[in-house]
């Protein structure tokens, strides 16, 4: 027993658009993708997070897992949205006993729903070992959405064993991919159907995060109300395919129109960040999401912070064999897998 290898757990994202899983299985040399699968969600099952239609998601679940490579019934899922707060929080310097007992009445500051009604974590970023106060990374979820979350898993036939929260998944999958500057800061943007997840670290600490309620939909939606189309050839014209009455030249107006107010919001949020931080500075961002996929997107955003801009790649260290697994596109399958990835990294017991 004291041998024995950690479980396997299979990182599910669940989207608006779309239900992504990564199991991984650790090698010499790192880690490899063992099996990987992407599902498709009908449009309005899940709105800003919000699991509307449970028996629809359970459905694409399932339909994932009849891939016979899953090996593992234990998943990792993550929420984002609304109701998940993540703050940096400054107490007066304590023991970690003494946090763990004070940290329920200290967080209703800073929480804006009933406490009671929340799943509470929290790691200290800085215990000010020898000052007067410490940091802490408080992370509140609302009970009921991690319960639609693992009722839908359940519903599935599968085990849900950890909730994370999609900006750290991220990070995870960053650091295992990149690793860490110690003074460098980069903003990774994870551009989805319904949000775009913004974590901005410096070195390996995350300084700032923000969820945008806007994302791929938006651009989907301004397409089918100004060329007067239905919804599925609006989303065939905005990844660049030709429909019967509309090509992707018509389009091109509006997909540009959707991407500066996209970016209007990510300058909110980085403006924001560098009046509240110590530096003014972000060095890198990397891109990740279907919907950064879009024309012109990463063109404007390079543009709009004359900063680099990077794809980011959750398979740059990480083995995946796209043939052995049966992918047909690795590049588009890469562009969404990153959350599930950061997901499949996390271990039961882990802060």
């Amino acid at each position: 027993m004291l041998f024995r290898r950690p479980k396997s757990l299979i990182g599910l994202d669940i989207g608006s658009s779309s239900v992504k899983a990564i199991e991984l299985k650790a090698s010499g040399k790192g880690y490899r993708v063992s099996a990987i699968g992407v599902e498709s969600v009908p449009p309005d099952s899940i709105i800003d997070g919000a699991i509307i239609d449970g028996g629809a998601v359970a459905d694409a679940i399932r339909r994932l897992f009849t891939n016979k490579r899953f090996k593992a019934n234990d998943i990792v899922a993550s929420l984002s949205g609304n109701s998940v707060i993540v703050k940096k929080i400054t107490l007066p310097a304590m023991t970690e006993s003494e946090l763990s007992e004070s940290i329920y009445w200290e967080a209703e500051q800073y929480i804006p729903f009933d406490i009671q009604d929340v799943s509470l974590d929290y790691e200290i970023i800085d215990p000010g070992t020898g000052q007067d106060n410490m940091e802490v990374l408080l992370v509140a979820a609302k009970k009921d959405k991690i319960a639609d979350y693992t009722n839908v898993i359940a519903q599935a036939g599968k085990t849900p064993v950890v909730v994370d929260v999609d900006v750290f998944a991220l990070q995870n999958a960053f650091e295992v991919n990149y690793g860490c500057e110690p003074s460098t800061v980069v903003a990774i943007l994870n551009v989805g159907a319904s949000a775009v997840n913004i974590n901005i670290l410096t070195g390996s600490q995350s300084v700032f995060t923000r969820d945008v309620s806007m994302g791929g939909n938006a651009f989907t939606e301004a397409v089918r109300k100004e060329l007067n189309l239905p919804y599925e050839a609006a989303e065939m014209l905005k990844k660049g395919q030709d429909v019967e009455g509309a090509t992707f030249e018509d389009a091109r107006a509006v997909l540009r129109a959707m991407t500066d107010n996209v970016l209007l919001e990510v300058e909110k949020t980085f403006d924001f960040f560098k009046a509240t931080a110590a530096s003014e500075r972000i060095d890198r961002i990397m891109l990740c999401g279907g919907a950064s996929r879009v024309e012109g997107f990463t063109e404007s955003l390079r543009e709009r912070f004359n900063t680099e801009v990077e794809q980011f790649d959750p398979f740059r260290q990480v083995a995946c064999d796209a043939k052995k697994l049966g992918i047909e596109s690795a590049e588009d399958l890469a562009a969404v897998s990153a959350v599930a990835l950061g997901l499949a990294l996390r271990k039961v017991g882990d802060r």
